[in-house]
């Protein structure tokens, strides 16, 4: 296994990590090391893609589980600030079912032997869910600074990137998306 797989496997490994520490009250830390966790995680998501690009070792088992690992990542940080009530579940409920949508292309491209790129709408839309969780994790950790509109702002970021995202994956995979009637 390359460098940018054994990142891959690493970041879905520190996942559970990040939902013990978020979710319980071992210590008086426990947000601040689920935030270090979680910033460790991102930090990985950006150097496993860089790494195999630049060794000429991007492999199949990359291609699938990278974005894998991002979707349970994000999907886990996001639904452990919905139980807390530091999102709104309609944020939730919007990213996850946008991921789903996306996996379900995904399977049925990958049925019918095409492979579908990551476009930048999609790597904005991680970028800004990434960063919206950062911030939102560091709100809760250093609740005395005032972030202003700042958190509100990523959130509808977070969420328009999610839909713009979705539709343009719609419109640009329509041929993909129609091989699932055959």
């Amino acid at each position: 296994m390359n460098l940018a797989n054994k990142l891959t496997v690493f970041r879905m490994i520190l996942i559970p990590f990040f939902l013990l520490f978020f979710l319980t009250d071992f210590t008086a830390h426990n947000r601040l090391i689920a935030l270090i966790i979680f910033a460790v995680a991102t930090v990985t998501d950006k150097l496993d893609g860089t790494i195999a690009k630049r060794t000429g070792t991007v492999t199949n088992f990359g291609k699938f589980m990278d974005p894998m690992a991002d979707k349970l990542l994000v999907c886990s940080a996001l639904v452990c600030l919905c139980a807390k009530g530091e999102l709104p579940a309609w944020v939730v409920l919007i990213i996850i079912a946008r991921e789903f949508a996306i996996s379900g292309i995904r399977q049925i491209a990958a049925d019918n032997d095409v492979a579908i790129a990551a476009s930048p709408w999609g790597k904005a839309k991680t970028v800004a869910q990434m960063i919206m969780i950062i911030l939102l994790l560091t709100a809760g950790v250093f609740p005395e600074v005032n972030f202003f509109f700042l958190p509100d702002l990523l959130i509808y970021a977070s969420v328009a990137l999610t839909v713009i995202s979705l539709v343009d994956y719609i419109v640009k995979n329509r041929k993909v998306i129609t091989m699932g009637d055959m």
